[in-house]
């Protein structure tokens, strides 16, 4: 299944230049179903500031040029366009041309140069072949060190160009998503209705962890936003170097204003930090996890609470310990995650391990690592760039890449979004089903030493 996505009125009314076998051949050869136009030469110019403008920033992308010998070639890159004036590295990457209706694939022969950021040109494929080349309508062909081609195949040697068109590739989601406000009702429902398996707890403890200014507090504040029917600001939140969050603090969301209080309990920390002695201490996240931490502990990152201490708690029962652990982190900083922070996080993950409790990752600012998402949140699972991220936080910190889970906190809006409640709401969903396994892992543990007894 495929088809072309037309992004905005001034293009509607343009046809694509590439037939119906044209556009099967090149999605067939993606693995993607929809093409969405973003630049049309003979619309929005033969420019470099007209390409850069409508396809910055945007991946992955199929570039095609048209001549009047009557052929159709271009090039394949995932990496988003700019104007940095470097090469970026593209595995990927291809030129093509068309015999007809068959394709003809030229792969990058020089990865590390498969495509250069150049401002005042079009599509630019290493040193090889450039669209609307220095801002003109004319094609720059030189094959050889970057892509291997022969000319009279690949255009006839007609570097005149009639058109350019640039297409946006999109994939079938990967995960599905219902983006209906049925849907939402339904996990708002669900999420009300939820009791947990163990008749001694009447509300599953989920405790928040991650670095400074991941979003943790903003997530306890956007779910109660969802539930309250507007953007609410109850825990302290918002950009600092050293964390705003200085107290243990257990959250209680409402249904409404003045509903019942759900069946969850959001309990946030003191942020992590990369350093030693700042930040949570390791010792009093173990506090926290066994139940022994009272509700606004003051955190002490040079001195944890000690057990002999008045405020600790020293016969915690079930429903005082933590049931489900997440770990906020921005998408933003996956990449450049500084390595004593990720030994942290490692050192946690373990200990969590050793107690039992599952563990889930929420990734947040989705919006702000990637344009497509930012667009719409609807397209966060057609994301290539923000599967990449998922599976790069799932590899580093051990966890499969089922148990990580897009959001978009409300950080700067004042009226509640559909789609991000969806994504909110289906990550609480999530929390709830790894609480379940909590409670299931530790009620066989209890029958196998019953039986033993």
């Amino acid at each position: 299944m495929f088809f072309i996505d037309f992004s905005d009125n001034q293009v509607s009314n343009m046809n694509s230049k590439l037939t119906q076998s044209q556009q099967r051949t090149i999605c067939t050869q993606l693995g993607r179903f929809k093409l969405q136009l973003l630049y049309k030469a003979s619309i929005h110019g033969f420019t470099g500031a007209a390409f850069h403008q409508r396809c910055d920033n945007r991946s992955p992308t199929v570039s095609v040029g048209y001549n009047n010998s009557g052929f159709v070639f271009g090039g394949y890159t995932k990496q988003p366009f700019s104007q940095s004036g470097q090469y970026v590295n593209d595995d990927q990457a291809f030129l093509f041309t068309f015999n007809g209706e068959k394709l003809i694939k030229y792969p990058v022969t020089s990865t590390a140069h498969a495509v250069k950021m150049i401002a005042n040109s079009g599509p630019y494929f290493g040193e090889a072949l450039v669209l609307v080349n220095a801002s003109q309508a004319v094609v720059y062909s030189n094959p050889g060190n970057y892509y291997n081609f022969t000319p009279a195949q690949m255009h006839g040697n007609d570097l005149n160009l009639t058109e350019c068109e640039v297409y946006q590739v999109e994939g079938k989601p990967w995960r599905t998503v219902i983006w209906e406000s049925t849907k939402r009702t339904e996990l708002i429902e669900s999420i009300k209705s939820y009791k947990p398996t163990v008749s001694s707890v009447t509300q599953s403890r989920v405790l928040l962890i991650g670095p400074v200014g991941a979003g943790k507090s903003s997530l306890f504040n956007s779910v109660n936003s969802v539930f309250r029917g507007h953007v609410t600001s109850q825990a302290i939140s918002g950009s600092s170097s050293t964390s705003l969050t200085t107290q243990f603090r257990s959250y209680s969301v409402k249904a409404g204003r003045e509903g019942k209080p759900l069946p969850i309990i959001l309990c946030d920390t003191m942020g992590l930090e990369e350093s030693k002695g700042a930040g949570l201490d390791i010792d009093d996240l173990s506090s926290i996890l066994k139940g022994h931490l009272p509700d606004c502990y003051q955190f002490n990152p040079s001195a944890p609470l000690h057990p002999e201490a008045h405020s600790y708690r020293t016969s915690p029962g079930l429903k005082d310990k933590i049931h489900c652990v997440v770990y906020v982190i921005d998408t933003c900083k996956v990449s450049i995650m500084p390595t004593g922070l990720e030994e942290k996080l490692d050192s946690i993950r373990r200990k969590v391990n050793l107690l039992g409790i599952p563990q889930l990752v929420l990734l947040t600012k989705v919006d702000e690592a990637c344009p497509l998402v930012k667009e719409d949140v609807r397209n966060v699972y057609k994301s290539g760039y923000i599967k990449d991220v998922m599976q790069e936080i799932s590899s580093r910190l051990g966890v499969p890449l089922s148990c990580v889970v897009p959001v978009r906190n409300y950080s700067e809006e004042l009226e509640l979004d559909m789609n991000c409640d969806i994504l909110l709401l289906s990550a609480v969903i999530q929390m709830l089903r790894f609480v379940d396994n909590y409670f299931d892992e530790l009620s066989d543990r209890m029958s196998n030493i019953q039986t033993k007894e």
